[in-house]
């Protein structure tokens, strides 16, 4: 399998070489040149496997070039009941994402029993594994720049501690995440871990890393690499669980399921776009987004228009407060019908006039065949539906995946299976779920009074030279 940009490069690379790097030299996204199809019969035979099996049968798919034998190695590495249990789902660990059923028809993915307890593990984890194994077979180093809204950061970070030939440098917005994601992130004192907290918002994190990855000498000459979403390699791991969640609701293959994402980056919905492009009989991917709802603005009204920094709001749910997401650009591609010259065009627009709109245009007239759905979850509705889910079913849900609970029972369609996608557990936003609940959520044991543990982190300016200058001082 051959890769491309979404901006017209074609690096003629398999799988290896987009692996460790970020954004492409013309500063697109890497895409595979065709998506593979799976018929039925395909399907049948994926029903009854295990997650492991899963994993790695989607990922040859896109990742041909690897030694077979290895990519099965380093996923049967990666996920064992060992890493994907945090006390909360031990009995069922071997499934790595069990669902919950809700009511009749409506469920839960569990996503967040990693070691981070949110969804990212599930990629992350494996992205560390393939990394470090990378870097092995040429001798190379690899540091990796990176910007969280709070929780890629600690997943990368807990991915990479420690992994031979990697430093992670990560962009997190100064004092804009939740006290238990700053603590899990900078209470980590290994010395391939860097956290920089930027003076701005999610966004500015964004630019800059996007800044340096364009200053291609740079990038080259301190093998500069990238465990954002932007990454092929992590978008592509997410995938897995989008199937292994349809099987297990499908009544039967090939009948249809509708999947509830809570969106911020794009990354975790374009990995269900990836699988509904794949053949899985995907009825809507229904996006929610909290005050910050640029996304739901596109998928209704055609007109794609990011917010300047002062108008990102914060929220309660600040994982998804970002109001530029990179994965946006791989679904545009594919709405275009793979026609990067309009792709490159469209961001060229954005960046000189700050919107694009795609009403009256035929791309715009064949949206509905792509399945996508939108809607907004508010503070009021977060907490609203908190302590719905908790008086109703006795599940108690995060911000984000309360976002996604919110929207995707407004889209549920009778007969259709919906499953609402978790992203992380309720301990990571503890004042929200006092706020709904009146008390605070049962933490992991290994997770008691890591705020009060000692903490590492340098203050930025939101400036490229600025960060940079501290790469430099740092790689030697």
């Amino acid at each position: 399998m051959r890769y491309v940009s979404t901006r017209g490069e074609d690096l003629g690379s398999g799988f290896q070489e987009i692996l460790l790097g970020g954004l492409m030299g013309d500063g697109g996204l890497a895409m595979p040149l065709s998506y593979p199809r799976l018929g039925i019969a395909d399907l049948q035979a994926m029903r009854g496997m295990n997650y492991r099996e899963l994993a790695f049968a989607v990922l040859r798919l896109f990742a041909v070039d690897l030694p077979e034998g290895e990519l099965r190695r380093l996923v049967d590495k990666t996920y064992t009941p060992h890493v994907y249990s945090n006390g909360r789902v031990a009995q069922q660990a071997e499934d790595i994402t069990p669902l919950r059923e809700l009511e009749a028809g409506v469920w839960l993915q569990e996503l967040s029993n990693g070691p981070t307890l949110a969804f990212k593990d599930m990629a992350m984890q494996l992205l560390g594994n393939l990394f470090e194994w990378a870097l092995e077979q040429n001798g190379e180093t690899l540091n990796i720049l990176g910007a969280t809204s709070g929780d890629t950061g600690s997943s990368a970070e807990y991915a990479m501690r420690g992994k031979r030939g990697i430093r992670v440098f990560m962009l997190s917005p100064h004092e804009k995440m939740s006290a238990f994601q700053t603590a899990q992130m900078f209470s980590l004192l290994d010395d391939n871990i860097h956290n920089l907290a930027v003076k701005g918002v999610f966004d500015d994190c964004q630019d800059v890393v996007k800044a340096v990855s364009n200053d291609l000498e740079f990038k080259r000459h301190y093998r500069i690499g990238t465990v954002n979403s932007i990454n092929w390699a992590r978008v592509v791991a997410q995938v897995v669980y989008y199937f292994k969640g349809y099987f297990a609701v499908a009544k039967e293959v090939g009948r249809p399921v509708s999947f509830s994402v809570p969106s911020g980056n794009f990354g975790n919905i374009c990995a269900g776009h990836i699988a509904r492009m794949m053949g899985l009989p995907i009825q809507r991917l229904i996006l929610a987004t909290n005050e910050n709802d640029v996304l739901d603005e596109f998928f209704r009204t055609g007109v794609y228009r990011p917010r300047v920094t002062a108008e990102t709001r914060q929220t309660s749910s600040p994982s998804m407060d970002i109001s530029k997401a990179s994965n946006f650009e791989r679904f545009v591609y594919d709405l275009m019908g793979c026609d990067a010259g309009r792709v490159k065009s469209l961001w060229r627009q954005l960046d000189d006039q700050g919107s694009f709109d795609l009403r009256g245009t035929p791309e715009w007239e064949r949206m509905a065949s792509y399945g996508f759905v939108s809607g907004v979850s508010t503070h009021a509705n977060r907490l609203e539906t908190i302590r719905m889910a908790w008086e109703k079913y006795g599940v108690m849900v995060d911000p984000h995946t309360a976002d996604g609970l919110k929207v995707g029972v407004e889209y549920r369609e009778e007969g259709v299976p919906l499953v609402c996608l978790e992203t992380a557990l309720p301990v990571k936003f503890a004042a929200t779920i006092q706020e709904a609940l009146g008390r605070r959520p049962e933490r992991p044991a290994q997770y008691e009074g890591i705020e009060e543990l000692p903490k590492r982190s340098v203050v930025v300016n939101a400036d490229a030279e600025v960060v940079k200058d501290y790469i430099r001082q740092h790689v030697s």
